[in-house]
């Protein structure tokens, strides 16, 4: 004898509850692949390599020990770095907005610790890691990321910031117009390039002079923000334009430097 009692809604809802999670299940094969993943969402994406839970060479999970650490893509208070990078107006010429989540975090514009331990005002700049370094004081310094190019490893040692220039021209050295014959146009001769948003000293130049002679070295802004960090095939001491512009405002003239 067969008994039929009636089912509670509870019963009911858990029941049809596991028979979609079934369905799901069997209409879905989910893998989690986390370096596509980490590739197609870049700059965006979380590392499994600095969590609590990750996978170890030979697959399989493991925990480690103590709070959960996160690394991720998103660049550090990303709002304020989207206004420090963003398009400025400048000088009569609208500096376009760089796409900063495409460079290496440690290249933003930053305050630090100060590693040199040099005057307040001094700039030193730090070829092997592609940073300048302008000391505030109290053992801080801003610090950038900037490219280095042949010029910029042709010189090292102590200078000053003789003289500032806010769009300057591009006169390329003699030398530099003999090696590439194309540059004649703007020639020391012939005046030089006019100042713009493609000039090859950007926004802002600070020209460095030791013993009252000009060392040809040169800080300057630059549109090729993917320089920075790297080194480069020409130039001296490039930063992104918008980051020239707040040196620029720092220093005043005659300011040590020191470039090693």
């Amino acid at each position: 004898m067969t008994t039929n009692k009636p089912i509670s809604r509870r019963g009911f809802l858990n029941l049809t509850g596991l028979a979609a999670a079934s369905a799901t299940l069997s209409a879905c094969n989910y893998t989690s692949n986390t370096p596509s993943f980490n590739q197609e969402t870049a700059p965006y994406f979380r590392n499994p390599a600095f969590d609590n839970r990750f996978a170890p060479p030979g697959g399989g999970y493991r925990y480690l020990d103590g709070p959960a650490q996160y690394q991720t893509g998103l660049a550090p208070d990303s709002s304020y770095y989207a206004g420090v990078y963003g398009s400025i107006s400048d000088g009569g010429y609208i500096i376009p907005a760089v796409p900063y989540q495409q460079i290496n975090q440690r290249y933003y514009r930053q305050e630090v610790a100060d590693p040199f331990g040099e005057a307040p005002g001094t700039i030193i700049v730090d070829t092997k890691d592609r940073f300048l370094y302008l000391t505030q004081g109290g053992g801080r310094a801003m610090r950038y990321g900037v490219g280095i190019g042949r010029e910029g490893f042709a010189w090292s040692g102590r200078g000053v910031i003789q003289w500032k220039q806010a769009w300057p021209r591009w006169k390329p050295p003699n030398e530099m117009v003999a090696r590439q014959p194309h540059l004649e146009p703007y020639s020391i001769a012939n005046g030089g390039m006019e100042p713009g948003l493609m000039n090859p000293l950007g926004a802002r130049a600070m020209y460095i002079f030791k013993d009252g002679q000009d060392t040809l070295y040169r800080l300057h802004g630059t549109p090729e923000w993917n320089s920075i960090g790297k080194a480069v095939s020409s130039g001296c001491v490039r930063l992104i334009n918008q980051d020239v512009i707040d040196l620029y405002d720092r220093v005043r003239v005659k300011a040590p430097i020191l470039v090693v």
